[in-house]
Formats: C-alpha cells, structure tokens, sequence
C-alpha cells in the first residue's frame, strides 16, 4: 500500500532563481552540508535547454530516524534521490522527485510544480511515499510523508536564503 502526500510551500524567491540554483553545483553542496554532511552529490548535468538533472545519495545513520522508523530498518540504510527540473515554462518550473532505498523497502516519488505568486513563488507536490512492511508499513508512510512536507518546507527555506547571499 502507498500513501500520497499533497502539500505546497511559499518563497519570496523567484521561480527564475529556484531554478538557477538548482543548476548550481554550489547550491547543492551547501543544501548537503547544512543538512547534516551526511549525503553526497552524485551528479548534476545541465541540458543546453536548461533541465537540471541531480542524483544526492545519502548513508542514513540510525540514530537520527524517528523512533518508529529506525525501530524497522537496518543500520546500514542508503537513500538515491533523483530529481530532474525542467527550463522554465511560462513561468512554471516542473519537477519530478524520486527515491529509492536500499536495505530498507521503500520508494517515492514527488511532481513538483513552482508557479509565480506576487511574492515569489509557490512549490506545489504531489508526493507518493511506500513501505513494504506488512502490519506497520501505512504507519511508517503517515509518519514518512509528514516528515516528506516537513523537509520540503525547511529546504525550501534553505533555498531562500542561499538566493539572497548569492543574489541569483
């Protein structure tokens, strides 16, 4: 069974530098060190056409799950995030989120859209968390994918505030 996650987040960043930074190696490597120093970029390949693809893997460490998380999988857990973001699009940006896991059984997958408000910008997702745990595995999908909308939220923030030092 799978568990969808709907949910926006707003920032007074443009759609435009959203998606510059995403392009940006730097944006990334600081986006890892401030979240813990634990995942590594991979890749990030930018099309002439301006679609950005990142492949993040991250070693989880046990300790910092939630309790009813760490309690089901095993000390050596390995996530692959890819996303790939496409050129900007009468003033859209599309994404699409993926996640595979190894040596737990769970997967996502997240479409993004970024639209201008008068603000910024507004992230809109539709996330699709699964765990294949027979008894516990809806439990572990309600509580991963409030801690998906979560994260989101904080990265976005992250996001933000890395436009303005860099002014993108």
């Amino acid at each position: 069974m799978s568990r969808t996650v709907d949910f926006a987040v707003e920032s007074t960043a443009s759609v435009e530098q959203i998606h510059r930074a995403f392009c940006e190696r730097d944006y990334w490597l600081a986006r890892l060190k401030a979240f813990g120093g634990f995942g590594r970029l991979d890749s990030l390949e930018v099309g002439a056409d301006g679609c950005a693809t990142v492949v993040v893997t991250q070693d989880l460490r046990h300790d910092a799950l939630p309790g009813l998380v760490a309690r089901f999988f095993p000390h050596e857990w390995k996530v692959v995030q890819n996303e790939t973001w496409g050129p900007v699009e009468d003033g859209r940006l599309r994404g699409i989120v993926s996640i595979t896991t190894y040596g737990a059984p769970g997967t996502g997958v997240g479409k993004v859209v970024m639209e201008p408000v008068p603000v910024g910008s507004r992230l809109t997702c539709a996330a699709t968390v699964e765990f294949k745990v027979p008894l516990v595995g809806a439990m572990i999908e309600a509580v991963m994918g409030k801690l998906l909308a979560q994260q989101i939220s904080v990265i976005q923030q992250f996001t933000t505030k890395w436009i303005a030092e860099f002014a993108l």
